[in-house]
């Protein structure tokens, strides 16, 4: 356990999301493995797969619902000295990841071929995305063990053992992704069904690490089975919480799933383009992304010890932090963004779509990284609705005026993109003002 309610806040910030960032970033590269591979393959073959893996983002949804109200719980019973909490709400989210995983089983085989039937540009798109999905969903369904292994961790302030579990996990899928997919060394290329068990046995063995990890050498949380009867009010506390931070995920997959609806008329090449550009957009969302983790048991143990301006300083520092970074990635997206598509595919009519959608969409990059600073701070005072309705906001102003484009003569795909940046920054706005409005709500009682 590591006290965060002591010394200097940025150090604090750096110091929790360079170990994350890392993982993060060594996760991207087994995307961006998986997208080299794959890319070989054809535009069919790389738009069903683009396709199918937005279902990361229901799944995402799920596991953030559970290691948002892991981290918020625990880190307010760790600042308040209260280790028998932390322990129950730690066994209580192993209650849950197995229900959500053995449900993701299930949902994602029976209903994959439905999903892919909705988005598909033809008949070869559909057949890749189905292939991906049915090998791919065992994976899917191990990642509610690593997220309640992670946001137990993040709870409690130790970020590195769930790090370096990740990074191994990837590691794994790397090496895999390229006898699977290609049949290096072995003579046997299982092509995109590759890329679903590469993914598959990587999450296995990330599941196994941290089973190890937490039987040798966690002693602040720990497993009891005597912890494992349902308590239903904890429940309804963790799902107050992480519900509302996992329908943004939910809302992203809308997002993405009514922008590959729109644009499949273009083509799989156009669909291609914009999963590529997509996924280099995530990488470069990785340093915000690990700060506004580093925000919630920063902030969440702050808030639980009841040191109100060491709250508000954590927030508006990583602000600043993050706004310096974007704007530096802004930057080099507007004078090259050929550079980061080009890498992975030769044909121009994927590289023209990916490129322009990076260029255009890098200017909510400073939005975006205010988004998640407040996200991560709703997350730490425990109550992300907030942040929901931010989101909401968005959708509701995104995707009415895009199937209403989608439908008008002359239509481009770059209207999407024009739309897209002027919603973030909106939802920008609106976040920020709601914030301030639950700090002062929050925080009022302490002083």
């Amino acid at each position: 356990m590591r006290d965060l309610t002591q010394g200097s806040i940025p150090r604090h910030i750096l110091a929790m999301a360079a170990p994350i960032g890392i993982g993060m970033l060594v996760q991207t590269l087994y995307f961006f493995v998986d997208l080299y591979f794959v890319a070989g393959l054809g535009d069919a073959a790389l738009a069903g797969v683009s396709s199918a893996g937005l279902l990361n983002f229901i799944v995402m949804a799920l596991t953030q619902m559970l290691s948002v109200g892991a981290v918020t719980l625990i880190s307010h019973a760790v600042g308040r000295k209260d280790q028998p909490e932390a322990n129950m709400v730690f066994n209580q989210t192993i209650v849950l990841s197995t229900i959500c995983g053995i449900f993701t089983l299930f949902a994602g085989y029976l209903l994959g071929p439905v999903y892919m039937s909705s988005l598909g540009a033809n008949q070869a798109t559909i057949e890749a995305g189905n292939t991906f999905i049915r090998w791919l969903v065992p994976g899917l369904a191990l990642q509610f063990a690593l997220a309640a292994a992670g946001g137990a961790l993040r709870g409690t302030g130790v970020v590195k053992p769930a790090m370096v579990g990740q990074m191994l996990t990837v590691l794994v899928n790397i090496i895999l992704a390229p006898v699977l997919i290609a049949g290096w060394g072995t003579g046997h290329a299982m092509g995109i069904a590759g890329a679903g068990l590469a993914t598959s046995i990587a999450s296995l063995v990330g599941v196994l690490i941290m089973l190890v990890y937490f039987a040798k050498l966690e002693h602040y949380v720990a497993y009891h089975a005597g912890s494992l009867r349902p308590d239903f009010a904890i429940w309804k506390r963790m799902l107050n919480v992480g519900l509302p931070a996992g329908a943004e995920f939910l809302f992203m997959f809308i997002f993405m799933a009514v922008i590959y609806s729109i644009i499949k008329d273009f083509g799989a090449a156009a669909q291609a383009g914009f999963g590529l550009g997509s996924r280099v957009m995530q990488a470069i969302f990785l340093p915000i992304m690990a700060i506004s983790f580093a925000i919630a048991p920063i902030a969440g143990q702050n808030f639980g010890a009841r040191l109100p301006q060491r709250v508000r300083d954590t927030v508006w520092k990583a602000i600043c932090i993050e706004s310096v970074m974007m704007v530096s990635l802004t930057l080099i997206c507007q004078i090259e963004p050929r550079w980061f598509v080009h890498f992975f595919s030769q044909d121009e009519a994927v590289v023209v779509v990916g490129a322009e959608f990076l260029q255009l969409i890098s200017w909510n990059f400073v939005a975006s990284g205010i988004i998640f600073a407040c996200s991560g701070m709703f997350q730490a005072l425990g109550n992300t609705w907030p942040s929901l309705i931010s989101m909401g906001t968005r959708m509701i102003s995104f995707v009415i005026p895009a199937l209403w484009l989608s439908h008008q003569p002359g239509f481009k795909i770059v209207h999407v993109w024009y739309l897209s940046v002027a919603t973030v920054t909106l939802q920008a706005c609106i976040s920020l003002a709601l914030l301030r409005w639950q700090l002062k709500k929050s925080l009022r009682s302490m002083e």
